[in-house]
């Protein structure tokens, strides 16, 4: 005589967790070292009147510390995951937690100085040995990345869902690092510094309709700084640098509602909808981005762009109800063969 289990509706399956290995050392260092580069410029926002460009002199060190932290522990987390050519990627992280130190301690340093950090032409020499770090720095922090994500773009490092998340994050934050480049195409401008010496810049973040190139610089939104008056493409590369952040985030909110919505148990419906939020959120980042290069500020949407905004969110609704669809269909399916085989395995008498 043979019997079937049936499991209770109320039952959870335990959720497998992957084996991890140590946390990525030099990364964490890089992290800590950004942790107290931060309360070190919130401290100098306190007692340093100075300013550039209207704001805090060390509010630019303080947001890139930040941005390092949060996207280096990140780091150090995913190459603490199961997968192949750990020794390839540990190099690859070190390399970007030694680039980001530099490139962070220099931002810092002019900011201790009053004046610019990125787009100087000043010729001091403490300014050009610090443009020549930045013309090498940040390409190494853009190939570990975009070298990081290709190593583990034919991997799983972690339940279904999360990979997807993974493999989502990367390629939007490699694209993020990679629209920062086209910040030098801006043309160059010429502003003051915390002295109120005339400095020439290169280039800039802002893209403006051609009137008043120094104004967009002028202007600009609390905390962020983004411009209030032109295109600012500091957003997309903000929006792209963090978009594994959201996609990690998706999960983790997925699988707290899965708790109380049967039809999100199955990690394959959990993964499609990450992957729903993962093509809306690559929307919204060539959304920006084609908003910021047609010199329009954020906050200041034309008709086109709020088209276009409507017309992603309509996209990611739909996507959602299709797998919330399928998902309910995948259900009844399931439910179909358990009475099928229940009905086949039952003693006959």
């Amino acid at each position: 005589m043979s019997t079937t289990v049936v499991r209770s509706p109320r039952h959870r399956p335990p959720v497998a967790r992957p084996p991890r290995g140590r946390m990525h050392r030099p990364l964490l260092v890089m992290v800590t070292a950004m942790a107290a580069l931060a309360l070190v410029c919130l401290a100098g926002m306190l007692v340093d009147d100075r300013v550039l460009l209207g704001e805090s002199v060390w509010r630019k060190p303080f947001k890139f510390a930040v941005a390092f932290a949060v996207y280096g522990l990140t780091l150090a987390w995913l190459l603490a995951l199961p997968h192949r050519g750990r020794r390839i990627t540990w190099w690859l992280g070190t390399l970007f937690a030694v680039t980001g130190i530099v490139d962070v301690g220099f931002i810092a340093l002019q900011a201790a100085r009053g004046t610019f950090s990125h787009f100087n032409t000043a010729d001091d020499p403490v300014n050009a040995v610090g443009q020549m770090v930045f013309t090498s720095g940040v390409p190494g922090l853009f190939l570990a990345s975009l070298l990081i994500g290709a190593v583990i773009a034919r991997q799983r490092p972690a339940d279904l869902p999360t990979t997807r998340a993974i493999h989502g994050g990367l390629a939007l934050a490699v694209t993020g690092m990679a629209l920062a480049y086209t910040m030098g195409f801006t043309g160059g401008r010429r502003v003051r510094d915390a002295d109120g010496e005339i400095v020439e810049l290169s280039a800039g973040h802002t893209v403006h309709d051609g009137t008043d190139g120094n104004a967009a610089l002028d202007a600009g939104l609390p905390l962020t700084g983004w411009s209030t008056v032109g295109g600012d493409l500091r957003i997309p590369h903000f929006v792209g640098l963090h978009g594994i952040q959201v996609l990690l985030a998706t999960v983790l909110v997925l699988g707290q509602l899965a708790r109380r919505r049967p039809w999100l148990r199955p990690q394959r419906v959990r993964a499609r909808l990450v992957g729903v939020v993962a093509l809306g959120y690559a929307g919204l980042l060539g959304l920006v981005f084609w908003q910021a290069m047609r010199a329009q500020p954020l906050l200041r949407p034309d008709a086109w762009t709020l088209l276009a905004a409507g017309a992603l969110t309509a996209a990611v609704a739909a996507g959602v109800a299709a797998v919330r669809a399928g998902a309910r269909v995948d259900a009844a399916v399931r439910a179909d063969a358990a009475v099928q085989v229940n009905a086949a395995v039952r003693p006959r008498g």
